[in-house]
């Protein structure tokens, strides 16, 4: 039994259910990413953790104890808002007490705990600011610590860094991660940014239309999708019309050219389509790699990555390349090979 565990949660508001029958355990000190587009149901179920909704069918366990009917401040669970919701009128320090404070904790112990927590996110120096003269990765530090500061059991952090900018949500949450670490705490993450969910967590859970599509490691879920949602929607994903299968040769036919395939073949059902990740694909023919011929419709300089798009038989494949100084880059209706090894494509 895993420490946090959801045992058939369902939320239903009158007609629509946002969240259908959920299972999940949660290992003591994992850091767990809820992954998926919004109203995917991810949100809601961070709330029936924290205990600001209550679900309509279904369990949760606490370290063995059922706290399904238990108010948020019996849960001992702390919540990062997407929102921050510091008080305004208090400063940094004062923030990061209140929920010492109303433990009615001894002011000695509650000081040094302050101290502990503003050394911990590096905020020492802002301590008696207010909320309105910090930055947003400030303030979110400061909500990071004051969720910290009462020791809880599980940290929940809601979409925490969607309103900050690219260059400090990468910091922050590297912080984040540091600061879950250093603590061992038990962590449920929710986000829609899939590089977020990959980049920081021990395991993902992806969600869609209120259920859990698949769970696994950041490099499970990515390298090996479950499900078409899976796989479309972590990552970039190339996904060519499928002709033809031979199933005795192993061989998918793509707009009239053959790709060997190295996992078993499934039956073959309508609509199947080819999908390739555009980092595995490489320019030119190479021997002993399946080769797709087209002609390039467009080149995406991307900064560090250069995404070509080719036309083939009149579907779109992408191709992403490391921006070298020396590489020269082919034009829109140039002519292009395209290869890439037999393990590097699936079926869907």
């Amino acid at each position: 039994m895993g420490f946090l565990e959801l045992i058939h949660l369902t939320k239903r508001f009158g007609n629509v259910t946002a969240v259908h029958d959920v299972n999940l355990s949660v290992e003591r000190g994992e850091f767990v990413s809820l992954l998926g587009p919004s109203g995917c149901g991810k949100t809601t179920t961070l709330r029936m953790i924290a205990g600001f909704e209550r679900p309509t069918a279904g369990r949760i366990l606490l370290d063995g104890e059922d706290i399904t009917a238990l108010p948020p401040n019996r849960r001992h669970i702390g919540m990062v808002f997407q929102s921050y919701a510091l008080f305004p009128h208090m400063t940094v320090a004062q923030n990061i007490a209140f929920g010492l404070q109303m433990r009615k904790l001894p002011s000695r112990e509650i000081e040094e705990r302050v101290r502990q927590m503003l050394a911990l996110v590096h905020l020492e120096d802002l301590k008696d600011r207010y909320p309105h003269q910090l930055s947003g990765g400030q303030q979110q530090r400061v909500a990071l610590a004051r969720a910290l500061a009462i020791e809880p059991r599980v940290l929940l952090l809601d979409e925490p860094l969607s309103a900050l900018d690219a260059k400090i949500r990468m910091e922050l949450r590297i912080e984040i991660r540091r600061v879950q670490r250093q603590l061992g705490i038990t962590t449920i993450y929710v986000t829609h940014d899939q590089e977020e969910a990959l980049s920081i967590s021990d395991r993902v859970v992806v969600m869609n239309q209120g259920q859990i599509e698949q769970i696994g490691t950041p490099l499970e879920i990515y390298n090996s999708p479950q499900t078409p949602f899976v796989a479309s929607f972590v990552g970039h994903l190339n996904l060519l019309p499928v002709d033809r299968l031979d199933m005795e040769t192993g061989i998918a036919w793509v707009a009239g050219q053959p790709v060997r395939l190295s996992s078993p073949l499934q039956e073959k059902r309508a609509a199947m389509h080819l999908a390739i990740r555009p980092e595995e694909l490489q320019l030119g023919a190479i021997e002993g790699y399946n080769c797709l011929r087209g002609r390039v419709s467009h080149v995406l300089f991307l900064g560090s990555v250069v995404r070509l798009q080719v036309d083939v038989g009149g579907s779109s494949l992408s191709i992403d390349l490391l921006n070298r100084r020396d590489q020269k880059w082919p034009h829109p209706g140039e002519p292009i090979a395209v290869s890439f090894a037999p393990h590097a494509a699936w079926l869907l």
